[in-house]
């Protein structure tokens, strides 16, 4: 029988090369290719105690708005919150970052009053879990900002985006699925699912199977009193 594995959730996500060309390409993406500017559009207005799940290498930390009084970032990759580490020292609010992996959230229930997905539902192995995690940190009425790879709405590209995802895109990208309907799934954990609107990032002639992407907003419901 073997041995049942002595490593906490956070250590099991270790994808050292998918993390270095993650590092070096991903602040090229938020300048050459309109990143960025979603990134700002996604935290703009946020205020008091915000968690974001999966922080990557910290690319949020300078566009959270100064109304932002702690940030608690959650990032497994070992590589990658190391740089988040270094971000969180150069951004204008306090952040904190986190191991820790979305589907068990190291931090107490209600705790917050937003909630940031940023290009992670995608890779979660757990989308449904991890959801239910973020609605029982957030306050009631706690809103969730997410911006996601999504579904395309084309059936050839929709069709591309299953294959690769079957096969060597997850290999490739750190466990990254191109297919998942975040909004669908937000919706079904139990969240009023807001405005959102769907974007091609980057807007190129021939989209790539993560071209399809979705930026909007969701709130933990209020429950009825008693």
């Amino acid at each position: 029988m073997p041995l049942r594995s002595s490593r906490t959730p956070h250590e099991a996500v270790h994808h050292p090369v998918f993390a270095r060309v993650y590092a070096k390409l991903s602040p090229v993406a938020d300048d050459w290719g309109g990143v960025g500017r979603h990134r700002r559009e996604l935290l703009a207005g946020l205020s008091g105690r915000v968690i974001e799940i999966g922080a990557g290498n910290g690319l949020n930390f300078a566009h959270y708005p100064e109304t932002v009084s702690e940030v608690v970032a959650i990032e497994p990759e070992r590589q990658l919150r190391r740089l988040a580490v270094e971000a969180a020292v150069r951004a204008g609010v306090p952040v904190d970052v986190v191991p820790g992996v979305a589907e068990a959230l190291p931090v107490k229930s209600e705790a917050f009053d937003a909630a940031v997905a940023s290009l992670v539902l995608c890779s979660v192995r757990d989308v449904r879990r991890a959801l239910s995690e973020l609605r029982r940190v957030l306050r009631p009425g706690g809103e969730l900002r997410f911006y996601e790879h999504g579904l395309a709405e084309g059936r050839g590209l929709a069709a591309v985006q299953h294959a690769v995802d079957r096969t060597f895109w997850p290999l490739v990208f750190g466990g990254c699925h191109t297919a998942r309907d975040a909004p669908a799934a937000i919706e079904e954990a139990g969240f009023e699912l807001g405005e959102y609107r769907r974007l091609r990032v980057p807007r190129s002639r021939v989209p790539l199977p993560a071209s399809p992407c979705v930026l909007g907003s969701a709130r933990r419901p209020v429950e009825p009193g008693p």
